[in-house]
Parts: structure tokens; C-alpha cells; sequence
């Protein structure tokens, strides 16, 4: 833990040197919504109301849809695909830390601002959100561990396996200084040399992590398989690899994958932590949060880091309300609230469709946006034709809040049924489900007025 302490007090050292930035500013100018934003709200809330109300007066049996087979790869496919995949994300890996290094300190201009931020972190997560996790795959430190136990001839594992007591403790601390502040709240994202300082580093931390302690290091502490990994809970294609090698093509419910129990304390906090700060990024190009950080600011006299502040406070709050939110799902449903952490465990994944839908509404701009500027960027070192590839031109301002506004609420009603399934299975009776269910319902209709209000906020410039 000391490790990561010292990682954070040089993030939040370099931040308080060169000021807060916006990982997704896009260029965009608030719309007004086409009708008043409390009619919204309540519309909105309501829906999530109603569905939950029609879930406990029919018991939801239509939720209970199996996954159906729809398409597979042979195993010599799977194979080609899985080689392609990973020899050109390494490709781009390697050119991204190359040119992030010798190339044009330009971020639109750079591969490692370019890539990094938008089609690797942001891109892979809506594919996994879209079609299940590609990340085992596509991991450039799991493709160097794979060259280095080639070359040994064996698994690597000197130290031996990894504590059970660690849990998923290291990707949460790798989320939150990763993700939470690095991205959010510091310049890093726009300086294509500390970008490549930044992957190297968190590379060379994988790599040590997994001679040590094998493989279980990938799944335990690399914050993007974990994150990967929940977003995958809700996708609706799945490409399931099978034990010979092949996949098979899988039409499910979004919510099916969200009511299995997550493994533990460390993963409960992961997935409120992804809800936190897929929304804090939203509020953090707002002129509400420059506002509130201004303000702060004056009223502390602490200086850039004031933003740390109102991100660690606002994570802790979120926290805090789902624990109270546990406790209460299992005192109304048992009159004892002292299993209330197993209780977490089993509605956490249930969160999750939430932070799935905001994180695509919120970046799919960007990922869009980016991938055309990669396309631009290599054209450029082929032949300088001067050509800008646009991804976005169908896009217009009202298109964009309408699909937020969507996939929002359509994400809200899909964590209601998820929790909904839960507490049916959990709970003896369809009563005590109906109770359990209760405070989770509240919480979710909260943060969907809190998720709308801001997309409604007018952006900072």
C-alpha cells in the first residue's frame, strides 16, 4: 500500500503544478431539452418507479430469459481472430508509447493522446459493454507475460499466489488515482510524454505483479480487467470462448449477467466507485462544478487540490449510501441487518447497468471523435494529404442529449429488474423481495434525476 500512497502524493503533487482539465471536452454548446426539465425528471423517475412496481405486483417472470445461441466461430477462427486482435492492439500500444515520447507534444496531433485515453480506455470499455470483455485478449502486459513465459518454458509465479486478504484492493486504488484522478482532474491526458510515463509505469507494475504472483495479478489488481470485466456483466451480445478454442455468438438480457454476487468488499467499492466517477466526469465540464469548485476553493484557501477534495467526498457519499441502502434492503426484508455486506455483495453487480449506460452516453462522442483523428493521424504519416476524417457529422447537439436522456434511463430500468431478480431469489417470499427492494429503488430513481440534472447543466468552456 505504500506504493501506491507514494504514486498518489506525485499525482496529486504534479496536479497541484499544472491545474485541473477536462478528459472530454468536445466542442459541444448545451441544448435545451424540449420540455420542461422537471417534467423530465419526474417522467423519468416514474419510469423507474413503474417498472418496479410491475415487477413486484407480477413477480417479473419475463426477466427470467435464457441467453440464446445465435452464431459461433470455429476454433481455428477463434485462433485467427484472437492473433489479430492482439499483435495490432500491441502494434498501436508500442507506436502510441513511441510517438507519445519522440513525436509532436501536440494532444490531437499524438498517438498516445489519441489512443490511449479515448479508443483504448474509453473504446474497449464500450466493446465490452456492447459485446463482453476483449481485454485477456488484447492486454499488452498479459501479451509481454505470455512472451515471457514462453521464453521461460513455464507459468511465472516466484513469489506465489496472491493473499486472499489483497481481494481486488489494488485495481480499486488503480481506479480511483487511475481513472478518478488522473484522467478527471489533471492535464496528464493532454501531455503525450506523461501519458507515456503514466502507461509504462502501470505497465512495469503489471509485469513485476505478475512474475510475482502469475496470472491471478491480471484479474486482481489490473484496474481495466476488473473494470472490463463488470461493464461486460450487461452486455447483450456475448462472444463466449469456448474450451476448445472457438466462440459462440449469444443474444441475453442486459440484466442477466447482473445478478451473481461480486466476490467481495473490494469489488463492492470498485463497482460504486465506476457509478461515482463515470458521473463526476459528466458534472466535472459543467459550469455547476466549476461553481462549486471555485467556491470551495475560496471558502478552503487549499489551492488546484480542492478538486481532490470534492471527488474523495463525493466518493465516499456514494459509498456511504449504498452501505446505508444495504443495510436497509436486509432490515426490511429479515429484521436483521447484520448480514447487510453479503447483502451488498449480492445487489453491487446490480449497479452496474447504470454506470455501463452513463459511460456510453457520456463518451461515445469521444471514442467517435478520436478514432476519426487516428485515421487522420495515419493518413498523415503515409502521405501528408492534409485530409480529416470526421466520425461525427451525423451527429447534432439535440441527437446527442436525446440518446443521453435514453440511455440513461433505459440503464436505471435495467438495474431495477436486475436488483428485482436479486432480491426474488434472495428473499423467501415475493413480499419480503417486494421490502428489500424498496430502498434500492429509492437510491435508483435519485440518481436518475441526478444523472439527467447533469446532462441538463450547461457545459464550462
Amino acid at each position: 500500500m505504500g506504493r501506491w500512497t507514494r504514486w498518489l502524493v506525485v499525482w496529486c503533487g504534479y496536479y497541484a503544478l499544472v491545474g485541473a482539465a477536462s478528459a472530454h471536452t468536445i466542442g459541444r454548446s448545451r441544448f435545451g431539452a424540449p420540455l420542461p426539465l422537471e417534467l423530465l425528471y419526474a417522467g423519468a423517475g416514474g419510469t423507474v418507479v413503474l417498472t418496479a412496481v410491475w415487477l413486484g405486483v407480477t413477480d417479473g417472470e419475463t426477466t427470467h430469459a435464457h441467453p440464446q445461441t445465435v452464431g459461433a466461430l470455429s476454433p481455428s477462427a477463434g485462433t485467427v481472430l484472437r492473433g489479430v486482435a492482439r499483435v495490432s492492439f500491441l502494434a498501436l500500444f508500442v507506436a502510441a508509447l513511441g510517438h507519445g515520447f519522440a513525436g509532436r507534444q501536440v494532444a490531437a496531433e499524438n498517438l498516445a493522446t489519441v489512443f490511449v485515453w479515448p479508443i483504448w480506455l474509453k473504446g474497449v470499455g464500450l466493446l465490452a459493454i456492447l459485446f463482453g470483455s476483449p481485454w485477456r485478449v488484447l492486454s499488452p502486459w498479459e501479451s509481454l507475460y505470455d512472451l515471457l513465459v514462453a521464453l521461460e518454458g513455464e507459468e511465472l509465479a516466484v513469489v506465489g499466489s496472491l493473499p486472499s486478504w489483497l481481494g481486488a484492493w489494488p485495481a480499486v486504488v488503480g481506479f480511483v488515482v487511475g481513472i478518478g484522478v488522473v484522467e478527471n482532474l489533471t492535464v496528464i491526458i493532454r501531455s503525450p510524454r506523461m501519458t507515456v510515463l503514466l502507461v509504462a509505469s502501470y505497465t512495469l507494475v503489471m509485469l513485476i505483479g505478475a512474475v510475482a504472483f502469475g496470472r491471478e495479478w491480471f484479474e486482481r489488481a489490473d484496474t481495466l480487467t476488473v473494470l472490463y470485466e463488470l461493464f461486460a456483466r450487461v452486455a447483450p451480445i456475448l462472444f463466449q470462448q469456448t474450451d476448445t478454442g472457438g466462440y459462440r455468438v449469444r443474444f441475453r438480457t442486459p440484466w442477466s449477467g447482473c445478478t451473481t454476487p461480486v466476490a467481495g468488499v473490494s469489488l463492492v467499492i470498485f463497482v460504486i466507485a465506476a457509478v461515482y466517477t463515470v458521473s463526476f466526469d459528466g458534472f466535472s465540464e459543467s459550469t455547476a462544478y466549476q461553481t462549486l469548485l471555485f467556491g470551495t476553493r475560496e471558502l478552503l484557501g487549499i489551492g488546484p487540490l480542492v478538486s481532490l477534495l470534492v471527488y474523495l467526498t463525493g466518493l465516499l457519499a456514494f459509498v456511504g449510501s449504498f452501505a446505508l441502502a444495504a443495510v436497509a434492503v436486509e432490515a426490511l426484508a429479515t429484521g436483521d441487518a447484520s448480514n447487510w455486506i453479503a447483502t451488498a455483495r449480492a445487489f453491487a453487480p446490480t449497479v452496474v447497468p447504470i454506470a455501463a449506460a452513463y459511460e456510453v452516453a457520456h463518451n461515445y462522442p469521444f471514442v467517435l471523435r478520436n478514432v476519426g483523428q487516428l485515421l487522420t493521424i495515419a493518413i498523415e504519416f503515409v502521405a501528408a494529404s492534409g485530409t480529416t476524417i470526421s466520425l461525427l457529422g451525423w451527429l447534432s447537439v439535440p441527437v446527442f442529449w436525446a440518446s443521453q436522456v435514453l440511455l440513461i434511463v433505459g440503464g436505471h430500468v435495467v438495474a431495477v429488474v436486475a436488483a428485482h431478480r436479486v432480491a426474488v431469489d434472495r428473499y423467501e417470499t415475493l413480499t419480503l423481495a417486494r421490502r428489500g427492494h424498496l430502498p434500492l429503488v429509492v437510491v435508483m430513481v435519485g440518481y436518475t434525476v441526478l444523472s439527467l440534472w447533469i446532462v441538463s447543466r450547461p457545459f464550462a468552456s
